[in-house]
């Protein structure tokens, strides 16, 4: 996920939605196979484009045979596309319509505090976040027409937070200036309470309208939530620390990017970039820390603990050393985030769980196999970094509906995905005394792998990709989706005649079927998508992506019961409506079929934002999709002048606020068909 935060400026950490790059293993890189395969197959003819098109229409392991659906039924794409969007608004195919549903700052539970740039850090606490991402609609008693909407929060932009309230001059980085370079307490609380999830119950009136129902379940999960530590992880030395000596709790959940929803119906809020928020000025980092981009450095992503009073709360995002042990201080803080957070939206008294068997990295999301009656439970994870990893996990016991809940999640094996030249693929185990994950290699015990998960995926022999992002599963065939949204760091001296996209600007999708269950530990992958321009694009069927179809940065993935593909674009503020992505325009959301490569643009968004986050009613009539940082291209020197790119959703001179878009049919019908 796109991640500037500082106005007009391109942060060289987390720009590109990505910690800085910190992977320096030898293992292979994904476009290095790519290369290879084709070239086996003397199918490239002067570009990656054209060699991937002859891919496409093999009849390699995941060639034709799987692009038929093996026999399920094609979904139909019954919408007129749109054309690219440049505007400050958001436009959708004729016959459908859009209302804007719960901005930021949304009041939803405890006093109900009315929506306002003045609201005080507490306040924040009981209105909906910030920079809406993941989510999921989960329906009471059944219904499409009542239910829960959780979402994510992924992060903040303090100069669009603070700026009404402050009356105060901003730095460059969107901080209220103070003199002696301490943060506001209670603006630090703010922005704390910005990030999280929001469980929101919802129900749409007879006039078709959606509204937020004033209910128990409504609450928020923030930066400052306490919870609780499962699996391998928790108890061991890696997560003491002066909040919680035994090792057992940690406190909120940050940069929430996708999500996921487990077979026993409850809400994992991923933990993407989570180490920018760390500041540490210990001489020497050790890889728990190095290794996810966390460097001596006296500067966190906000400052927060630079904030007035000195309060754990606060002082905990400085990981620096101060004492004998780590129950002194909070050196160990950094190794309590890079996990999926469990939360039951069910029971507002739950308290969230970190399910650290699931590996700790810069999660982007984790989906679901579907869960079958007396077989392991299977999910899969993007590590959203450049030359990071794809993730299974397999759980130890069976799934059995009747007692099936996230314990399932703390016993089992993580694996890392190998994808090879040939189409084949393996996954390789991250577990003790497997694939030299031993203490005389440097890894003590299963703790120490899953804290290390990048440095074990490494040590297996993993393949580098391009920014794994979001996943998806086909109900009906099973194969496993992934966005690779892009990677611009390969170097220019790769680039040839044959691989003319060393710096992969915009992306591709690859999948996969397992061998077997998706438990299976072979797979064969091959590209299902090119992303990119009428020249660079290509299909499923290896044809050049007209108009109506082309696209940049690949990011949301959700397929629908009917097996649409649906396609959400992140092309980072830095670059959008410029150079070789203007042609691009706005953000936007595109279908695709599956078989036959169809591809059409049903949505586009307003101005420097990001189209991310959809859910579906369960009489698939009703579409959410969220709005993040519109306005974020906003340079520092508008904004000084009181300038902004946009005011979406509330037009005239407004804030721009991230919102969700609720989408409906005119006539009632199924959404896409």
């Amino acid at each position: 996920m796109d991640q500037s935060y500082k106005p007009g400026y391109v942060d060289p950490i987390l720009a590109a939605g990505d910690e800085p790059a910190s992977n320096a293993s030898r293992n292979t890189y994904f476009g290095d196979i790519l290369e290879a395969r084709m070239s086996r197959r003397t199918l490239l003819r002067g570009s990656l484009a054209a060699a991937v098109a002859a891919a496409m229409t093999t009849s390699l392991p995941f060639g034709r045979a799987l692009a038929a659906g093996n026999g399920a039924p094609s979904p139909s794409i019954g919408f007129q596309a749109i054309p690219v969007g440049t505007g400050d608004n958001v436009v959708v195919p004729e016959g459908y319509r859009v209302q804007t549903f719960i901005p930021w700052g949304t009041p939803i539970s405890g006093n109900m505090p009315a929506a306002s740039p003045e609201a005080s850090g507490d306040d924040q606490a009981h209105q909906v976040g910030s920079h809406h991402d993941g989510m999921h609609f989960f329906p009471l008693e059944s219904s499409s027409r009542d239910g829960l909407l959780v979402l994510n929060h992924e992060y903040v932009e303090p100069r669009f937070l603070h700026a009404a309230a402050s009356g105060l001059a901003l730095d460059s980085e969107g901080f209220p200036q103070r003199e002696d370079g301490s943060r506001d307490a209670d603006q630090v609380r703010k922005e704390l309470n910005a990030h999280g999830v929001s469980v929101v119950r919802v129900r749409q009136g007879g006039d078709g309208q959606w509204r937020v129902v004033e209910d128990g379940h409504n609450r928020r999960i923030t930066g400052l939530t306490p919870m609780r530590l499962a699996g391998p992880v928790a108890g061991t030395e890696h997560v003491m620390t002066k909040y919680s000596p035994d090792g057992s709790m940690t406190r909120g959940t940050l940069n929430n990017c996708a999500n996921g929803v487990t077979p026993w119906n409850t809400y994992l809020a991923s933990e993407e970039n989570w180490a920018g928020y760390f500041a540490n000025k210990d001489a020497e980092i050790d890889r728990r820390q190095a290794r996810y981009g966390i460097t001596t450095r006296d500067e966190g992503r906000y400052q927060w603990h630079k904030a007035e009073g000195g309060a754990d709360e606060f002082l905990r995002f400085d990981a620096t050393s101060r004492g004998a042990s780590p129950r002194e201080d909070y050196r160990n803080e950094p190794h309590t985030f890079g996990y999926m957070t469990e939360i039951d939206p069910h029971d507002p008294d739950s308290t969230p769980v970190k399910r650290t068997h699931l590996g700790r990295f810069a999660h982007e999301g984790v989906i679901f196999a579907p869960a079958v009656e007396g077989q392991p439970v299977v999910c899969y994870s993007g590590d959203d970094a450049r030359f990071e990893y794809i993730y299974k996990f397999v759980s130890a016991r069976p799934y059995q509906a009747a007692s099936a809940d996230g314990s399932l999640l703390d016993e089992g094996t993580l694996y890392a995905a190998r994808f090879n030249d040939d189409g084949s693929g393996e996954w390789l185990a991250l577990a003790p005394g497997q694939n030299g994950l031993t203490p005389e290699n440097g890894f003590a015990d299963l703790a120490d792998i899953l804290v290390n998960a990048r440095s074990a995926a490494d040590h297996v022999g993993a393949t580098k990709m391009d920014r794994p992002e979001w996943g998806a599963v086909d109900p009906a065939t099973g194969q496993v989706y992934f966005t690779l949204t892009n990677n611009t760091r390969r170097s220019e001296e790769q680039v040839d005649a044959a691989n003319p996209r060393a710096e992969n600007h915009f992306g591709h999708i690859i999948r996969w079927q397992e061998t077997g269950t998706h438990a299976a530990d072979q797979f064969q992958w091959d590209i299902f998508l090119l992303a990119g321009d009428q020249e660079s694009g290509r299909d499923l069927s290896g044809e050049p992506l007209d108009q109506d179809a082309i696209l940049a940065s690949p990011d949301g993935l959700w397929i629908d019961p009917d097996r649409r593909v649906w396609i959400q674009t992140d092309i980072s503020e830095s670059v959008v409506n410029q150079g070789d992505h203007e042609v691009f325009g706005n953000n936007q959301m595109l279908v695709a079929n599956p078989e036959n490569g169809e591809l059409k643009r049903f949505l586009t968004g307003p101005i420097g934002q990001e189209i991310t986050g959809i859910a579906m009613t369960p009489d698939q009539r009703t579409l959410f999709v969220n709005v993040q940082h519109p306005g974020a291209t906003t340079s520092a020197e508008a904004f000084a002048a009181g300038e902004l790119t946009s005011q979406w959703p509330d037009g005239g001179n407004a804030i721009p606020r991230s919102a969700t878009l609720v989408i409906s049919r005119e006539d009632g019908g199924i959404i896409g068909a």
